[in-house]
């Protein structure tokens, strides 16, 4: 085995990387089956010696890399996940290589500040107000619980119960209310925090998923309200000026999810979309989406750093004082921490203000242009695209669901599907940095010829047998 560092392996791994990112666009972006099934040459049992550094990196590469979905490419229209931007995950290695510890000061003086830095270039480029505290975790669904943790925390103190010190057992109820078309990682934080589903208070939306403010219950007591900005099909915001100001007068708590919604605030043709959100109380959005930043890198933000430092406290640790100064992981739900916040400071370091502007802006142009084609070819656009979701209908369900299943197994792009309002649609989601109108119309030309084919041809197997 090589020196502690072994600079050769690190250069060649270096090497293998960038192969692989120069390949993506002439890559298929699902893995062929056959590669997949030759993952079955990476498992078996536990090796009772070990191989060469080398030829670890060597399987993995050759093996792992056939194997993986080119998300990372310029024609992934799915989950809604960005590409990773060349300076973002050359920081990204950059700091693996430094291996540090974000959790507090005393572990990496370079982690903790450049990750304050890059919050709060981020609550800037998202224009939440001057003292809103952030943190780093792994993504929406943590940024969600960690928002809603110190809500549940806000409320309850506000009804006169510390919940740090005397748990949940007798505590005021709380009421939660929520829109029908809530996000599964909101719902799942809600459900890690106690709040059971049958216990929701469900608001009607309207045709594009957005909460109507004017059919909000009344709110009355211990209270949070959970609004959207950006729904994960159609693309839409709640109203926040009406939901917000229901709220503030019965002395509610707002959060936001808005994983990838909430960079239109960052864009200034889009701002009109999320207008109002800033006068929430906690917010939730992902790096790794819109910002293009490696996997994984959510953020949350909260109006008073005191209620997020409170719901999230552990006990005293002698051994993790810091000299009195607050250390990231008092605001985390993690002690340990990735230092994510490298990656988003070379991200905003390289872009500025204007470039991710342009790279939120450039996604919805390129969303709205699918729309365009598709439609002009006959085909119906389910919703409104505002933003950088498009839901399209090719027929019937069936046709619909053929499209989809060719399109994943041919290979020029991806996109998934879902049902929006009774109806089967595939799903495109316009996040890469990567993506051009080139990109674009060879997607649409794929799309078109399969769902050409699909209106004639039976449904087929994967297999390939009808």
């Amino acid at each position: 085995m090589s020196g502690p560092r072994s600079p050769a392996l690190l250069r060649t791994t270096s090497e293998r990387a960038s192969r692989f990112l120069e390949t993506l666009p002439d890559r298929p972006v699902a893995p062929r089956p056959e590669s997949v099934a030759q993952l079955d040459r990476l498992a078996g049992p536990l090796p009772k010696e070990g191989r060469a550094p080398d030829q670890v990196i060597a399987e993995l590469d050759e093996i792992g890399g056939a194997a993986t979905v080119a998300s990372a490419g310029p024609r992934y229209f799915g989950f809604v996940i960005g590409s990773g931007l060349p300076v973002a995950l050359a920081a990204n290695w950059l700091s693996g290589a430094w291996n540090q510890n974000a959790g507090a000061g005393a572990m990496s003086p370079v982690a903790t500040r450049l990750g304050a830095v890059a919050l709060d270039w981020v609550r800037e480029l998202l224009d939440l107000p001057v003292g809103v505290r952030g943190s780093f975790v792994t993504g929406a669904t943590l940024a969600n619980f960690a928002g809603l943790a110190a809500a549940r925390y806000a409320v309850l103190r506000h009804a006169g119960w510390d919940l740090g010190a005397r748990g949940l057992t007798g505590a005021p109820e709380i009421a939660v209310v929520v829109g029908e078309e809530i996000h599964v990682s909101a719902l799942r934080a809600l459900g890690l925090l106690g709040f059971g589903r049958e216990r929701l208070t469900r608001v009607p939306v309207d045709d594009q998923g957005r909460m109507r403010a004017d059919a909000l219950p009344e709110l009355r007591g211990p209270t949070i309200v959970c609004t959207q900005a950006g729904n994960v099909n159609s693309g839409a915001f709640d109203p926040f000026p009406a939901i917000i100001e229901r709220a503030r007068a019965a002395g509610a708590w707002v959060h936001v999810d808005g994983a990838f919604g909430l960079w239109a605030q960052a864009a200034p043709a889009r701002r009109h979309l999320s207008q109002g959100v800033e006068a929430a109380d906690s917010w939730s959005v992902d790096g790794h989406k819109w910002l293009n930043v490696p996997y994984d890198s959510g953020m949350v933000f909260v109006r008073h750093a005191d209620e997020l430092r409170a719901a999230l406290a552990t006990g005293p640790a002698a051994y993790l004082s810091d000299g009195g100064e607050a250390q990231p992981w008092e605001f985390s739900p993690e002690m340990s921490q990735r230092a994510r916040g490298i990656d988003t400071w070379a991200a905003v370091r390289s872009l500025g203000r204007s470039g991710v502007a342009d790279l939120v802006e450039r996604c919805c142009r390129h969303a709205q242009r699918f729309a365009e084609r598709l439609e002009a070819a006959g085909f119906r656009i389910l919703n409104d695209v505002v933003l950088n979701q498009v839901l399209v209908s090719f027929g019937t369900d069936e046709q619909t669901r053929r499209t989809i299943d060719a399109l994943q197994r041919e290979g020029t792009c991806w996109c998934g599907g879902t049902v929006w309002h009774g109806t089967t649609a595939m799903r495109i989601s316009v996040s890469s940095w990567a993506t051009t109108k080139a990109d674009v119309d060879r997607s649409v030309d794929a799309m078109i010829r399969l769902a050409r084919d699909a209106e004639v041809r039976p449904p087929t197997r994967r297999d390939g047998r009808a």
